[in-house]
Formats: structure tokens, C-alpha cells, sequence
């Protein structure tokens, strides 16, 4: 018997869960099914705005082909009209059926676009699943956007980015340094507020401004200038404030968040709540034969939450635990398939060991962050109340800040801004939820200028989105890789957010002056 696979969604998840699955493929045992709205090759929309701006390449983008998937059926321009679950099948916007013993959701999230002034939606683009907007507005999300963004860094011109979470400001980094001319309006006092404390975002606004990133703070944008070009097309020209204010651009970028795309999920009668509701068998709360993995999909317990209105929690919105979604529900689903598709109750369930951290891309400035940094080390602690240990290291002339959050000494968050390898080892000591030591001051003479070696060692973790590490990253050097893109095709390390880009290209130059 040969099991149906079926995946919609050909984003970088679902095609790491196609991935995994080819040894069943092979033996015939299964077949898979991946439907993608978009007629391009997958590729990997989390290096977008590198592409957008010429520092990576298309064939880096590509997560994989039709020859690099045999025997999957790769069905890209097909988009998923509805799920028929009665008859077990998938039905296309072309009319046709494809039917499915296995449904996984990998459909992703779509962007948020604000309500403003002017800003007008010009009917569905071509996959049919988002909306065009008034020229010179996008939200760099595929292919498209980042073709407009491409038009206006090679002109050198000016972008305003709407946004200063973590993919506006590596955006704005991006875009300085291809010399492009960006402007970053946001609405609160400081950029990335949910992962950096005031004196990490007072550093970090301090390194963008010397990069030539102009922050615009406490802007509410409520509406965009459009002008008629020499050709007559109405372009955007300003984003307009409450206040007044006037922020000039040739391109308007919008990174004001995201939304699981739960339409599909909907339709078809499946309980959603930020996402699609799975258990911990990343199942359907509403249908066992569903299921739901990376941006798209709400992990929670239905035997707490199945009464309950609004369920807490959500997608994570990274692709590393996106990716161990995949792999995990592949490796159940091979199980079932061993075990002639009976779904057990009592099966092993998903948990995320990993905890988040966020590794902010680029050359211009150094930031890593993870957990909680909120707690102010000088604030009075109420009575009964336990306070987080809190180390501050500040040296904003140098634009240098590092700050650690402990409880019983175990590292519980932490924040580095321009001091790479003391966030290193943090990233290891959060990772592993391993103690500081005692004097926290050995953590800040890894940034010594005379330091060559990263004090985590061949163990730590390089690739937080593959979990790679540093040992098998030189390992693959040694064996030839002679570029980041070979270290990526080899190990896969790099290939995610590419974040630890920048390191790996420091091990190979390290291993070329070695060998020279």
C-alpha cells in the first residue's frame, strides 16, 4: 500500500518535510504531493532582503527542485482552493482533485498591512493568496517585492521601512549597506522593544545611525503620499504621520508583522486560534489525518484549552523550529506508515527543546538576544518577590553593551550588542541552560582584540536554525568547502536565517590564511 502524502505550502517547511520523507518515496512505500501557489523553484524567503540587495545569490535562495526531489510530485502555480475532508482530497484552483491518506498544512503566514491613507489594494497578485498595492509599497515577502526593492538600492535611492522589529532594522542594515538610503519610522521610543532593553536599543540606535540608518521614533503612520509619475502611474512618495511629519522615499516597505494563514484551515472546519490548533503530535485538533507545521500552525494542549475561547501562545515565527516540526512529524508519520497508519493515542509528542534566540543579520553591527532582558538591576524589588541576577557591561562610545539575566546562577536571557564571541557563548550557555560563571567578567575579555578562538569551542552550536556546530562547519572546510554556499550545501548551515553567515565566512578566511 502506498501512502498520500499531501503538503500544501512549498515554503521552506514543507519542503524540508518533503525532504525528509524521499527515503519512503523511494521504496514506494509513499507518495508525496507538495502544492505551492508560486510558479518560481521553493526558495527560501528568509534571505529575501539579502537577495533584494545583491548580497546573495538566486541559486543560494533555492531550496530545491523537481530534480532535486525525485518522485515528489512538485505542483508549483497550484493553489489550494479548499480541503474536502469528508473525501479526503485537496481541490485546486484549476478544478482538479488530489487526494490524501496525510494532510500537513505548511501554508506560512502572511503579512500584516496596516490601514493608511491613500494606501490602496489593487486586486489579488499572481498566486491569488495576497493583494497588490499602490506602486512603490511592498512587503518584501517574495520574489516580486524584492525585485522592487532591487530597482531602487541599485539607483541608490531613498526607503522608508514601516517597522522596526528584527526584520526592519536587519532590512535598513541591508539596505545602508548596499547605499541605498533608508529611514526607519516606528511607533515606540525604541527599535526591537520585544527583544532588547533600553540601553542594548540606545547602542544599537547609535551603530545604525553611524551606518546611515535614520531612525524615525514615536511615528503613527496614518497615511501615504501618492504622486503621478512621468508615466502616469500613481507612486508612492511619503509616509505621513499623525503628527505631521513627512518621511520622503522612492519605496515603501511594510514590516509591521505577521498572520498565520488559517483560510484553508478554516474552510474546512478546523478549530483555529493564531494558527491552526495541532496537539502535541502536531495533529489537527479537529481531524487526525491533518496536521500543521512552522508559521501556520498553534501548538497547545486540547485537554487544557478545547473549552477555553482564546487559546494562548502561537506560531514561534522562526525557521529553526519550523524545521524541527518537519523533521519530527516526518519521522511519525514513518512510524504510522511501519505500523500500517494507526494513530496512537498515546504517541510520542513534539516538544521544543530549543529556546528562541535571535541573532540580528548583518555587517554593520553585532546583536544577539534571547529570553528576558526587561529587568532593570537598579528597581526595587517588592516583598516576597525573588529578582533575576542581572550583570550590565556599557560602553556605548565603542558601541559595546552586554546584559545577563540569571536565577540560582543559570543563564535565563541575555543581550550583546557589538561583542560576537562573548554572544557566542551565551548563545551556548542559554542553549544549554548551563550556569555564567562566577566572575562574568571572563565573558567580555572573549572580544579581546588578541582573541582568535571562540571560547565555545568545536561542540557549541554555530547554526542555531540546523542545530550545526562549530566542529562540523570545520570539519566541512577541511574537506574542501571553500565558500559559505559550499559549507551550506554541505552541512546546511547558513541556509536558514543566516545569521551565522557572517561566522562561517570567518572560519573559511580563517582556514585559507591557515593553508596559505
Amino acid at each position: 500500500m502506498t501512502v498520500r502524502v499531501v503538503v500544501v505550502g512549498a515554503g521552506p517547511v514543507g519542503i524540508r518535510f518533503a525532504e525528509e520523507l524521499l527515503p519512503l518515496v523511494t521504496s514506494g512505500r509513499a507518495s508525496v504531493t507538495v502544492v505551492g501557489a508560486e510558479t518560481a523553484d521553493p526558495y527560501n524567503r528568509v534571505l529575501i532582503g539579502e537577495y533584494a540587495v545583491g548580497e546573495v545569490a538566486a541559486s543560494e535562495l533555492t531550496l530545491a527542485t523537481a530534480e532535486t526531489l525525485p518522485g515528489v510530485d512538485l505542483r508549483l502555480g497550484a493553489r489550494a482552493e479548499r480541503v474536502d475532508r469528508a473525501a479526503q482530497q485537496v481541490v485546486l484552483d484549476d478544478g482538479s482533485t488530489v487526494g490524501y491518506d496525510r494532510l500537513v498544512l505548511a501554508t506560512g503566514a502572511r503579512p500584516i498591512i496596516p490601514t493608511l491613507d491613500g494606501l490602496h489594494d489593487l486586486g489579488p497578485d499572481e498566486t491569488g493568496l495576497d493583494t497588490r498595492l499602490t506602486s512603490g509599497v511592498c512587503v518584501l515577502r517574495d520574489l516580486s517585492d524584492a525585485a522592487q526593492v532591487r530597482d531602487v538600492v541599485e539607483r541608490g535611492g531613498r526607503v522608508v521601512v514601516l517597522g522596526a522589529g528584527v526584520l526592519g532594522i536587519e532590512l535598513a542594515m541591508l539596505l545602508a549597506d548596499a547605499g541605498a538610503t533608508p529611514a526607519v519610522a516606528h511607533f515606540g521610543p525604541i527599535p526591537m522593544p520585544r527583544q532588547l532593553d533600553r540601553g542594548a536599543a540606545s547602542v544599537l540606535s547609535g551603530a545604525l545611525a553611524s551606518a546611515g540608518v535614520v531612525l524615525v521614533p514615536h511615528t503613527r503612520a496614518e497615511g501615504v503620499i501618492i504622486r503621478e509619475d512621468e508615466h502616469g502611474e500613481r507612486r508612492f512618495r511619503a509616509l505621513v504621520s499623525s503628527d505631521a511629519k513627512h518621511i520622503e522615499g522612492d519605496l515603501l516597505v511594510l514590516s509591521c508583522g505577521v498572520r498565520a494563514r488559517t483560510e484553508l484551515a478554516e474552510d474546512a472546519g478546523l478549530r483555529v486560534g493564531n494558527g491552526v490548533l495541532v496537539d502535541g503530535a502536531l495533529r489537527s485538533w479537529t481531524d487526525p489525518l491533518i496536521h500543521a507545521i512552522g508559521d501556520c500552525a498553534h501548538l497547545a494542549d486540547p485537554e487544557l484549552y478545547l473549552h477555553e475561547k482564546h487559546v494562548p501562545g502561537g506560531p514561534n515565527g522562526l525557521v529553526g523550529p519550523g524545521w524541527r516540526q518537519a523533521a519530527w512529524l516526518a519521522a511519525e508519520i514513518s512510524a504510522e506508515i511501519e505500523a500500517g497508519l494507526e494513530v496512537s493515542e498515546e504517541r510520542e509528542t513534539f516538544r521544543e527543546d530549543q529556546p528562541g534566540v535571535v541573532v540580528l543579520k548583518g555587517e554593520l553591527v553585532d546583536l544577539v538576544s534571547a529570553g528576558d532582558v526587561s529587568a532593570d538591576p537598579f528597581a526595587p524589588v517588592p516583598a516576597g518577590e525573588d529578582a533575576p541576577g542581572i550583570a550590565v557591561w556599557a560602553d556605548p562610545q565603542h558601541g559595546t553593551y552586554v546584559k545577563m539575566a540569571t536565577r540560582d546562577g543559570v543563564l535565563t536571557g541575555f543581550v550583546a550588542v557589538g561583542m560576537p564571541r562573548a554572544a557566542a557563548e551565551l548563545s551556548v550557555l542559554y542553549l544549554r541552560g548551563g550556569e555564567l560563571p562566577a566572575d562574568r567578567s571572563l565573558l567580555l575579555r572573549l572580544d579581546d582584540v588578541d582573541e582568535t578562538v571562540s571560547g565555545s569551542g568545536r561542540d557549541a552550536t554555530l547554526c542555531i536554525c540546523n542545530a550545526v556546530t562549530v566542529g562540523q562547519v570545520e570539519d566541512a572546510i577541511d574537506d574542501g568547502c571553500a565558500t559559505v554556499a559550499e559549507v551550506g550545501g554541505c552541512t546546511r548551515a547558513g541556509t536558514g536565517c543566516g545569521g551565522c553567515r557572517a561566522r562561517i565566512a570567518e572560519l573559511v578566511h580563517a582556514h585559507a590564511a591557515a593553508a596559505a
